[in-house]
């Protein structure tokens, strides 16, 4: 027998708290258990000022972070629309029903003028990471390296082109330079560089958007300026180190 639901529950009070509608098993409930954010106050100190109006708490800022990259929000416009109406995230930050949710420019304000020329993002990676450590889940038996190309916002149509040298010559110049320094070290004459030898020059393509990226090619159809993101990793998936480089730079 078809059955038709009564929507009058949505009007109807309840005593209840935001702990008791977040399961037991929620991602966001087993962070909070492991993972005391405390520490992220020394980190960031420096960076506040003892004057002015009272800033959002820098936990609140990197908890939003958190919440984005954990459950794959594609940015931080999105993150804070789903914070609102989320009833688990608004538990990790600590936000009751009725607190209002900060707006999403907050995040991007407080990262270019506090953020932006600071090591704070690495300082709590490194952080977190020394807790993994001590905790025995890393392991030092194996580890893995690998990139991925991340796309820049650029068009790949608008670009200036320059001459640079040569990669390759620029290698052999830091290993004749290395040898030499060895030999000089053993008393033995450093090796007569040939300086009159011909200096290639490659022409790369500089975004006009992006500058610090790189034109990247992948076949005639793929072709884009982006970064690379070389990342290293042990036998149980904890990330030990990343960086970003240009998507022109060769990952060997």
């Amino acid at each position: 027998m078809m059955s038709k639901n009564n929507t009058n529950g949505r009007n109807q009070f309840a005593m209840l708290t935001i702990d008791d509608l977040v399961p037991q098993d929620h991602l966001v409930r087993k962070i909070d258990a492991v993972l005391d954010f405390e520490f992220i106050y020394p980190i960031v100190e420096a960076t506040c000022s003892d004057l002015g109006r009272p800033s959002i708490d820098p936990v609140i800022l990197t908890k939003l972070v958190f919440i984005q990259y954990l459950f794959g929000i594609r940015s931080m416009r999105q993150t804070i629309k789903e914070v609102d109406t989320n009833v688990a995230y608004r538990w990790f930050l600590g936000y009751s029903f009725e607190e209002k949710i900060p707006h999403f420019s907050t995040f991007g304000k407080n990262y270019v003028r506090r953020f932006r020329e600071t090591t704070v993002f690495e300082d709590i990676f490194a952080y977190i990471l020394e807790q993994a450590v001590k905790a025995g889940f890393v392991t030092e038996d194996n580890l893995y390296l690998d990139s991925t190309h991340i796309k820049a916002n650029a068009n790949k149509h608008k670009f200036t082109k320059e001459m640079t040298h040569d990669e390759a010559k620029a290698y052999q110049d830091e290993l004749e330079d290395e040898i030499n320094r060895q030999r000089i070290e053993a008393g033995k004459r450093p090796f007569t560089l040939d300086l009159e030898k011909e200096v290639k020059l490659k022409e790369r393509k500089i975004s006009k958007a992006d500058p610090e990226s790189g034109y990247n090619v992948k076949g005639e159809r793929e072709k884009q300026f982006a970064y690379s993101a070389h990342t290293s990793c042990d036998d149980n998936g904890f990330i030990l180190s990343t960086i970003i480089t240009p998507g022109n730079i060769h990952d060997s």
